[in-house]
């Protein structure tokens, strides 16, 4: 029998607000996303704000598996009032939470995914998930830095190129 699905639910950090993820946000949010060099280690491009509303129709109709939850969250900057990046987590049942992150370009080097990261590991220990994971492209030292931020250690696991970080909660 799995867990009951998990559903992603306002969260706020001392700068930011994490808004549960919504149709409407695609918009702003391709202006946000829209500098190609954020793709550079993702792969892709910057979408469109139609081709970004159908990805998050996608994403906020949820996982066809019963068994894995998809909670993903825009971030809001409180002080200027504007969407500048997301934070997602894919939880499965057996009490993993795979998380990523994304930070808008001109919003970069402020320590937001950071802090971002950090709100979303301690929401994600208070549940069901006893482990959380990232994959960190080995070239992408930014990226690095969020994973430790957040409390997570790099493994000798790799997936699609990538190094797996990982932090498990200690039993209660």
């Amino acid at each position: 029998m799995s867990e009951p699905r998990v559903s992603a639910e306002p969260l706020r950090t001392d700068r930011l607000d994490l808004l549960p993820l919504r149709v409407e946000h695609a918009e702003e949010m391709a202006a946000a996303l829209a500098d190609p060099a954020l793709h550079r280690f993702i792969g892709g491009e910057p979408l469109s704000p139609d081709a970004l509303r159908a990805r998050y129709e996608r994403l906020v109709a949820g996982s066809g598996d019963p068994a894995v939850s998809w909670c993903n969250w825009v971030l809001r900057l409180r002080a200027g009032a504007c969407l500048v990046g997301t934070v997602q987590a894919t939880i499965t049942a057996d009490g993993i939470g795979e998380i990523a992150w994304v930070i808008g370009t001109p919003w970069q080097r402020r320590g937001l995914a950071s802090e971002a990261a950090r709100g979303l590991v301690a929401w994600l220990e208070q549940g069901p998930v006893h482990t959380v994971v990232a994959h960190v492209h080995p070239a992408h030292p930014a990226s690095a830095t969020v994973a430790a931020a957040a409390g997570l250690a790099p493994t000798e696991e790799w997936q699609d190129g990538e190094v797996r970080w990982r932090r498990q909660r200690l039993p209660r």
